[in-house]
């Protein structure tokens, strides 16, 4: 998989030489690129950025240097730009994906992690000040994503986020790719919860059924637990899945036992 990121910061990308990522780059299962549209721009000051027609606080990112950044992470073998590979460097056959991320974009979620991990070729644009100018949108955006409802200084952060939910999903990324399949979310439930050594810390046990070896019992276990807990934290998560009878019936068994405790209603 082939991800170039479009940003006036690429050395905050450095982080990505590191665990899960910095793997997958080892293992040539992605070729990660920066380019910065600061090296594209034509004026002696390498401007990139502007005031906004009609007034208003802040500036924006300007079209010309932007655009030739995101032209120039399209060739099959960029002739310039920032970024060090790691593994060989590889045309796409098909033009690639590009993603500008935005507040207005859909929200990133694991099925939207999915989906771009099967991929071959993506862009990622980093935007800054007050976005980009909306002819970029028009001319070059394939969709536009947001990681969430809040504001950050800059689009690097939202990046790097799209990035890692991605990767851990290509096949030979983790060790165990079993980890990727049963990760909180990637069933639209929650994890279980998960203990370790030692069996009894502090007067709170691990409970029995984990320490049985019973591994029919401890998956029917965990699978109410993941659906109890979603139910309880992310009932909107819940409403996504088609549950099973054999799911619905450990679903009401734990809400019955719930309600039938104290929690402080």
């Amino acid at each position: 998989m082939r991800i170039d990121i479009i940003t006036l910061f690429p050395d905050m990308f450095s982080v990505l030489d590191y665990g899960v990522i910095g793997r997958a780059r080892e293992r040539q299962l992605l070729d990660l690129h920066c380019w910065n549209p600061r090296d594209y721009a034509r004026d002696k000051y390498k401007t990139v950025d502007d005031h906004p027609y009609g007034g208003g606080p802040g500036m924006l990112m300007k079209v010309e240097p932007l655009q030739e950044a995101i032209h120039a992470a399209k060739l099959p073998f960029p002739l310039v730009g920032g970024g060090v590979t790691k593994g060989q460097r590889g045309g796409s056959q098909r033009s690639p994906k590009t993603i500008y991320l935005s507040p207005q974009g859909r929200l990133f979620d694991q099925a939207a992690a999915k989906s771009l991990s099967e991929q071959s070729h993506l862009i990622l644009i980093a935007g800054h000040y007050e976005g980009i100018d909306e002819r970029i949108v028009d001319l070059e955006i394939d969709e536009e994503l947001s990681i969430g409802d809040y504001v950050l200084s800059g689009g690097e952060f939202a990046v790097m986020v799209v990035v890692d939910a991605m990767i851990r999903l290509l096949p030979g990324a983790l060790g165990n790719q079993t980890s990727a399949e049963q990760d909180s979310l990637s069933q639209d439930l929650l994890e279980y919860p998960q203990y370790t050594r030692p069996a009894c810390y502090k007067g709170l046990a691990v409970p029995e059924v984990l320490l049985s070896g019973d591994h029919s019992k401890i998956a029917q276990w965990r699978l109410q637990q993941s659906l109890g807990r979603t139910w309880l934290r992310r009932p909107d998560l819940l409403a996504k899945r088609k549950l099973t009878e054999h799911e619905q019936s450990l679903l009401t068994e734990f809400i019955n036992r719930y309600r039938g405790q104290d929690h402080g209603n």
